[in-house]
């Protein structure tokens, strides 16, 4: 059985960080470093038998947190299923290629990111850019404010706490109310109730994606 973990690394630092890795993951172990491109680092782990996604998460932290402590190189660390033949190494690879986007749009506060966790972010990722400009049109009518944006996003982080994201908005109480009530006036959704908010919630997913391809045009 064998993983494949993929590591983005700082431009510049792909040789020591290649010789770091070969240090951490040997061959005699049954594991191979080599490097996809200057800003991507492989590791395919052979795993024991017995071994759980639990143990793989472990290595995972690990390593990010070797390469930052020891060898002082940020990394983001993602890693796709375990597969039992080697043939199927490829389709680990995509998996962990797929984790490592999609955890950079929509985790970027995470460095480990494994496929089997994605959620609802995975779905959009697969999405065609005219359906998310479509439900984004449908939702907000067109260019949303920033203001809105982080409204929304402040609110569902506080699990819909008034107090809370007001504070942290710095706004008064009222004034986030005020904002409340305009957000369902502009969009029809009540941000209370659960199936708006979830609505609120894949479009502000829906708006960070289509930012991502925007930034890789460019």
């Amino acid at each position: 059985p064998r993983v494949v973990l993929l590591l983005e690394i700082p431009a510049g630092k792909e040789n020591y960080a290649m010789e770091f890795l070969k240090s951490m993951f040997s061959a005699q172990s049954g594991d191979y470093v080599t490097a996809v491109d200057e800003n991507t680092l492989i590791v395919i782990k052979q795993v024991e038998a017995k071994d759980s996604y639990a143990e793989v998460a472990e290595v995972a932290e690990t390593t990010v947190a070797m390469m930052n402590t020891e060898a002082m190189i940020n990394v983001r660390v993602a890693y796709g299923t375990i597969v039992e033949e080697l043939k199927d190494v490829s389709k680990s690879y995509k998996e962990a290629k797929m984790a490592l986007d999609v955890g950079k749009i929509f985790y970027a506060e995470k460095t480990v990111t494994a496929y089997s966790t994605l959620g609802i972010g995975r779905l959009i990722y697969q999405l065609p850019i005219n359906l998310c400009e479509m439900f984004i049109e449908e939702i907000f009518g067109g260019k949303v404010p920033e203001e809105t944006l982080t409204t929304i996003n402040t609110f569902l982080e506080n699990n819909l706490n008034v107090s809370e994201t007001s504070r942290q908005l710095y706004v008064h109480r009222n004034t986030l109310l005020y904002r409340l009530e305009k957000l369902e006036k502009y969009t029809g959704l009540d941000i209370r109730i659960f199936d708006d908010a979830l609505t609120l919630k894949i479009a502000l997913m829906v708006v960070r994606y289509m930012r991502y391809l925007e930034s890789m045009d460019y």
